[in-house]
């Protein structure tokens, strides 16, 4: 090692020194944190390879045979693969385009509102769906949706009344129930974001807008909505990236077998047939093509972003 090089490290090494002795404390937080994705978050992704072996508990992993792709060509040519794919994506896209720009209009509505009492009452009022456990909140779209609701004496007076009973038995209501149900439950949580992000803007500039003239629409468009908007694009990546992981939680409290063409989708159909029927090599082969889906939309969504506004996760 020749002279240069010698200092060089040494160099480096009394600067590693230093900036242990500073910030020795918060390396050791981020240990903690890192130790729990390690051991919670990665070290699971190896049990992924039983989608490519016919797993037997009494074998275990390694001791289970391999079969290569045999599970993902069953489930590709099944019955169910083009619904649960189609039921997927009109659930996720028709949250997306519903739910995802309802929290950033709800966030700029709550920025002009100026009675702070007021603001915080609404804030808190839209918050408190979120903390309702699941089960709850199915069981109360449940009540709200029953053949005796308001809700369908109301749509039944302006002349819907082929109906039925519950709403939850239509085919074509599923989707509908779903996504405004998701916007109840999230709307305020999700704006809080937004709202932090409003806060960062620079209140000159609404100054030196207003001095030129310009209306509460105008300072909105071309000085709220740019503040903001390395935020929307990141939020929108993520959701981008989870187009195909609808939770099975709530379609399984709210489905029924008269409406799984519309509300099988791929985690209802993966939890049926991995769990409840113990097919687990069968269920981990649909997750991890799940998971490969979405790796790849989030990746294409990022690029995309980037090319377009200039803005990305990375």
């Amino acid at each position: 090692m020749s002279r240069h090089q010698k200092d060089g490290t040494q160099g480096i090494a009394v600067r590693l020194k230093k900036d242990w002795i500073e910030n020795g404390g918060a390396y050791l937080l981020a240990l903690a944190v890192l130790a729990y994705y390690l051991l919670f978050h990665y070290k699971p992704m190896v049990g992924a390879v039983i989608a490519f072996k016919d797993f037997s508990s009494s074998k275990g992993i390694w001791g289970s045979k391999w079969i290569g792709v045999r599970y993902f060509s069953e489930f590709f040519t099944s019955y169910y693969f083009l619904r649960l794919v189609k039921n997927t994506l009109v659930i996720s896209l028709s949250s997306l385009i519903f739910a995802f720009p309802l929290p950033i209009l709800f966030a700029l509505l709550i920025n002009e509102v100026k009675n702070d009492r007021f603001r915080k009452t609404v804030q808190t009022i839209s918050y408190m769906p979120h903390f309702i456990s699941m089960v709850v909140v199915c069981s109360m779209v449940r009540l709200f949706t029953d053949g005796n609701s308001f809700i369908v004496q109301i749509l039944s007076f302006f002349g819907h009344n082929n109906l039925g009973g519950n709403l939850l038995n239509e085919k074509s209501m599923f989707v509908p129930i779903y996504v405004v149900s998701g916007i109840w439950q999230n709307l305020g949580w999700d704006c809080i974001i937004y709202i932090a992000a409003l806060t960062s803007i620079d209140m000159q500039l609404y100054e030196a807008a207003r001095v030129d003239g310009a209306g509460r629409f105008q300072q909105t468009l071309h000085i709220t909505l740019p503040g903001i908007l390395s935020t929307v694009v990141m939020l929108l990546i993520l959701r981008i990236g989870n187009l195909m992981s609808v939770g099975h939680e709530k379609i399984i409290l709210l489905y029924n077998e008269r409406v799984y063409d519309t509300a099988d989708v791929i985690s209802s159909y993966v939890y049926r047939r991995g769990l409840v029927q113990g097919d687990w090599s069968f269920g981990t082969a649909i997750g991890l093509f799940n998971s490969v889906i979405n790796f790849v939309l989030v990746i294409s969504a990022n690029a995309l972003s980037n090319r377009l506004s200039g803005v990305g996760l990375w």
